[in-house]
């Protein structure tokens, strides 16, 4: 007898099938990793910081963000509201219980600062911030922004990240991915803290996500340098650049063995970009060597020191984005305070907005008046944000204002925008986005088209989903495109 079992005509179909269907599973996983190279093919892994050209035509060449921690008052700022005033003391009509992220809300409470026309185009703005208010001409206004979550956090994340949860890629991560750097000696992407300290969701700001290492944003101040940056004192000039030389040497035969590996050559780029910056973050930091009337238009001379600090910091973005680095992010505001270092203001705000309102007024409006006068700011997105606004009415009890994610205030200048120009609208009282309520999906999404990047077409496959900064949502705001 033989020792293996006969095979019946139903044996041989059953094999016949198991074979087909393994097949079929087979040329799937084929085809899958062969998508899968192509995607990965999208961005030269083995050059991370090479510039790269955008699909479409661009508006801006590069971004600076400035993110006021803490969630800046629109009703105290940017979006005025006559009816607030006529109505200061009542109740918020059809809200008059209104339980918010704190506790109850007390009644209607009128801007604590005066609204005037600024600029030719007349734009009310408060007196709080009467610098940035006076380069209304060149702004463009989102009155109508929300936000999912009314948490400083997660509420930091979406505007800087697309996600509330914490592990998503920040935007400026994305950018660099999709573009590259313009500049070989500096990182394409350079967070820059507040010099009170780190915003609310730290570095999950400015990372990299699940994007490669090298797109992480790199962080540093006018009053926190690069980390290891120097040599040691024991080391000589001329044994750092033997050891560099050597070095270079010994990752050069190390690629030609592994030819074709893009980790290993994106370390190695990594480790030479760190090396020119021995040389280059010194040199771009000097704030010193601006002249002087340029640094009295920031007020890195004011007496005040967070003022002048933050006007360095603004200054210093200028600096970056002027020697190629691609998205600069600048924070104003650091961790949660009681609101004594940043923007939100639950118990006494107009002792506070007043201190802070001096720290980022000059500095911002001196930014886009040096920008301007350079002929940068037709090429340079400015994006002023926040993470979200807060109540038309005190907290109950308190002389503050609470959260509220439902319609606040954010602007954008230069790079391919209509100015002076304003889109969206909240209700009478600023409580609600009203007229063409816009998210953060929506913002990014413009943001990324002023670039000329399609936001639905700049992703990255991880954990099975192909994910974007805009997740599946957000359209480009074509009204406010020049």
């Amino acid at each position: 007898m033989s020792a293996f079992p006969s095979r019946t005509g139903l044996d041989l179909i059953q094999t016949r099938r198991s074979f087909l269907q393994r097949s079929v599973g087979g040329l799937g996983g084929v085809a899958l990793a062969h998508l899968l190279a192509q995607h990965s093919r999208a961005v030269d892994l083995s050059d991370p910081y090479a510039a790269r050209s955008s699909p479409a035509a661009p508006k801006a060449q590069r971004v600076i963000v400035i993110f006021c921690s803490g969630a800046l008052s629109h009703v105290d700022t940017f979006d005025y509201k006559p009816e607030l005033i006529r109505r200061h003391g009542q109740d918020l009509p059809g809200h008059a219980n209104l339980v918010s992220f704190q506790g109850p809300n007390g009644k209607l409470t009128q801007p604590l600062w005066d609204f005037r026309p600024r600029g030719q185009c007349g734009k009310m703005t408060s007196d709080l911030l009467p610098h940035i208010g006076a380069m209304a001409d060149d702004l463009c206004f989102f009155h109508a922004l929300t936000n999912k979550s009314n948490t400083h956090g997660p509420a930091e994340n979406v505007m800087n990240t697309g996600f509330t949860f914490d592990g998503f890629p920040s935007m400026g991560a994305w950018i660099s991915y999709a573009l590259g750097s313009e500049n070989d000696n500096l990182p394409a992407f350079v967070a820059i803290e507040d010099p009170r300290g780190m915003p609310q969701s730290g570095p999950n700001n400015w990372a990299n996500g699940f994007l490669p290492a090298a797109f992480q944003g790199t962080p540093f101040s006018s009053t926190k340098p690069v980390h290891y940056l120097q040599r040691p004192d024991a080391v000589s000039a001329q044994s750092d650049v033997a050891t560099r030389e050597a070095m270079r040497f010994l990752n050069e035969q190390h690629a030609e063995r592994f030819s074709g590996d893009p980790a290993l050559a994106a370390r190695v780029a990594s480790y030479e970009l760190a090396a020119r910056m021995q040389l280059s973050i010194p040199e771009a930091s000097q704030i010193e060597d601006e002249p002087n009337h340029v640094k009295r238009l920031y007020g890195v001379d004011a007496s005040h020191p967070h003022k002048a600090a933050f006007a360095k910091n603004c200054l210093l973005a200028r600096r970056l984005i002027e020697r190629g680095v691609r998205f600069v992010q600048l924070f104003n505001g650091a961790y949660a305070s009681g609101g004594n270092l940043n923007w939100d203001g639950h118990s006494r705000l107009k002792e506070q907005y007043d201190e802070h309102g001096h720290i980022l007024d000059q500095p911002t409006a001196g930014l886009l008046k040096d920008l301007k006068q350079r002929g940068l700011l037709e090429s340079t997105l400015v994006v002023f944000a926040t993470e979200f606004g807060r109540m038309p009415m005190f907290q109950a009890g308190t002389l503050g204002r609470d959260h509220n994610p439902h319609g606040f205030t954010c602007w954008l200048a230069g790079g391919g925008v209509k100015a002076p120009f304003s889109y969206g609208t909240t209700d009478a009282f600023g409580y609600a986005a009203e007229e063409n309520p816009t998210s953060a999906h929506d913002f990014h999404a413009t943001i990324l088209h002023l670039l000329g990047i399609d936001h639905e077409e700049l992703s990255i496959y991880h954990n099975g989903i192909e994910r974007r900064l805009t997740d599946v949502h957000g359209y480009v705001i074509r009204d406010v495109l020049a």
